[in-house]
């Protein structure tokens, strides 16, 4: 077994904060050695827990939408690699679901990357991704940080969290649907060739 077979069933096998996860440990990750461009979202929601595929819900078809791949090419892991903050669904907050748990990023990760030589652009979903990679790189919001995604090419591109939750959001900062997604595909698309 090679050594990044060997990390996957690590982290498929992961119960180091089962006793915080209501639906159990569930660790989902879709990744290579080959993987060109990687995609370091939240945590699974509860539809992308049952069906253990991550991004296998509406977010996860707004993000194909606005990289403007396939599913296709979006799930095969020579191509993407997918990787959260939270590897396994958190649980339900007051307001949507719960903060990735801290755990995962800091016992995962670096391991995970010191094994991808191949990466070319690293997408940031969110805040708590942002706040991770970026730290005081990061502006004071997120809607500035993505604003300002060309700050941060051409390691990482950050992007607002494709739920549909967030439709008030982009209704007001049509700047994003505007400049920042053809600047996405370009950028994904000779990546990919």
């Amino acid at each position: 077994m090679s050594n990044f077979e060997d990390l996957l069933s690590q982290i498929k096998a992961c119960r180091v904060c089962a006793e915080h996860l209501p639906l159990g440990p569930r660790p989902v990750i879709s990744i290579s050695a080959h993987s060109k461009i990687l995609v370091i979202g939240q945590a699974p929601g509860t539809k992308v827990h049952a069906s253990g595929i991550p991004w296998d819900d509406a977010s996860g078809k707004n993000l194909r939408k606005w990289l403007g791949v396939t599913n296709e090419q979006f799930y095969d892991t020579n191509l993407f690699g997918i990787v959260p903050m939270g590897f396994c669904y958190p649980g339900k907050g007051k307001s949507g679901d719960l903060p990735p748990r801290p755990e995962c990023a800091p016992l995962w990760h670096n391991q995970i990357l010191d094994l991808l030589k191949e990466v070319k652009l690293t997408l940031l979903i969110g805040q708590y991704a942002q706040a991770y990679y970026l730290g005081e790189r990061k502006k004071k919001t997120l809607t500035e940080t993505v604003q300002n995604y060309d700050h941060y090419l051409p390691e990482f591109f950050p992007l607002v969290h494709p739920s549909p939750r967030n439709g008030i959001w982009m209704r007001k900062n049509q700047w994003f649907e505007e400049e920042v997604i053809p600047k996405l595909q370009e950028s994904v698309k000779s990546i990919l060739g």
